[in-house]
């Protein structure tokens, strides 16, 4: 199913916009998910985090330590955690001690 850009319908009036980066990020099964990507960063790979389900603030906390446990850079972007490394391995290892339940997803 696309995501519909619908604003407005002569059946309700104006729609809300729910579905918004954030709220798309977070799973419904609890498992927080890293995915591979290289599409639009010139051939270089990222590890994007996925269905973390928490606030800004903690989204920082938990990037700015990822960051500094991998010696690579990284920011948190629509909810997401972006980390510049392809060692997906050691991401999921750093989240399994904080009681996370991680898999690796995509390439």
């Amino acid at each position: 199913m696309q995501d519909s850009k619908l604003v407005y319908s002569s059946d309700g009036g104006r729609i809300s916009q729910k579905n918004t980066a954030e709220t798309r990020s977070v799973s419904n099964d609890g498992i927080v998910r890293i995915h591979r990507e290289t599409k639009g960063r010139k051939g270089k790979g990222v590890s994007v985090i996925h269905g973390l389900n928490m606030d800004a603030k903690a989204l920082k906390t938990l990037c700015t330590e990822l960051k500094k446990k991998c010696g690579c850079g990284g920011a948190v972007k629509e909810g997401l955690i972006e980390v510049q490394t392809e060692d997906r391995e050691k991401l999921k290892a750093l989240l399994q001690q904080k009681d996370f339940t991680v898999k690796l997803a995509g390439g």
